[in-house]
């Protein structure tokens, strides 16, 4: 038995709960801007999430590390005002939540208020549990990721596949669990083996997306830049690219160049 889609007028932590009791694969993009999340949000996306990717992607910079919640905030706001319908999750960036658990309630408590967010997410295991605990009893819902961890980057100084060798595995197997114990509503994994992705969402009740985690999870997520193709030179194993905007655009602003150098551009009827 699958959910009606058109019978949800706002999805929320409890219709992916319900989404994965059913059966119902979960669909995820990042989104970054008023006009792509609108498209989304229309297009019946089921979550969008407000990534620090847009450290990478619509920043410049090489990592995730060196944007700010002030930052993430303006990106939510803007994906926000487009949503009618899906559920939208924001990062908390690197620095808004790894010194204590009143500092990481403060960071979500402004994403909530400013944003008008539906609840944050954060990287890591354990050594969070504390914060997460503070932040749903303060009524945000949080969705934990584990595997590959981009805010982590320079410890494990790698973006290779994480969790291959059994005694990392363990680990984050124990790791999703006291996620979960912590009030998590769901989960995200990235880039690791697909065997452990089932293993993981098998014992977890709560929903877990992959990315990089094979098909036996809940639902997927990618990052919109990658799935429509504006990004030329990424190109992991997971990534399923759905068109190639990067040659589209290029093409368009190519013939919009020579149009005007021709004095084709604007013609009779494009002028008053």
């Amino acid at each position: 038995m699958s959910i009606k889609q058109s019978e949800i007028k706002r999805i929320t932590t409890n219709t992916l709960q319900s989404m994965k009791q059913h059966g119902e694969k979960i669909s995820m993009l990042t989104a970054y801007d008023f006009s792509m999340a609108g498209i989304f949000d229309e297009a019946g996306i089921d979550v969008i999430l407000v990534g620090d990717s847009a450290s990478n992607v619509m920043a410049g910079h090489e990592t995730t590390l060196p944007i700010t919640l002030d930052q993430m905030i303006y990106h939510a706001q803007s994906v926000i005002r487009a949503c009618q319908r899906c559920l939208v999750i924001v990062d908390l960036p690197f620095g808004s939540y790894q010194g204590n658990s009143k500092e990481a309630l403060n960071s979500s408590i402004r994403i909530m208020k400013e944003a008008g967010a539906h609840g944050i997410k954060l990287e890591g295991g354990e050594e969070v549990c504390e914060s997460i605990k503070r932040i749903t009893g303060a009524g945000v819902p949080v969705m934990g990721h584990l595997g590959l961890t981009p805010q982590s980057i320079y410890k494990f100084g790698t973006y290779a596949v994480r969790a291959k060798e059994e005694e990392e595995a363990e680990i984050l197997l124990h790791n999703a669990r006291a996620l979960e114990n912590a009030g998590c509503f769901s989960l995200v994994l990235e880039k690791i083996p697909a065997s452990l992705g089932a293993e993981v969402s098998a014992q977890l009740k709560i929903p877990v997306i992959g990315i990089g985690a094979g098909m036996h999870v809940d639902g997927q997520v990618l990052v919109m830049h990658d799935m429509l193709g504006l990004t030329k030179d990424f190109s992991p194993r997971f990534l399923r690219r759905y068109l190639n905007l990067h040659e589209e655009i290029t093409g368009a602003t190519k013939k919009y160049i020579q149009d005007i150098k021709s004095k084709d551009f604007p013609n009779e009827s494009e002028q008053y």
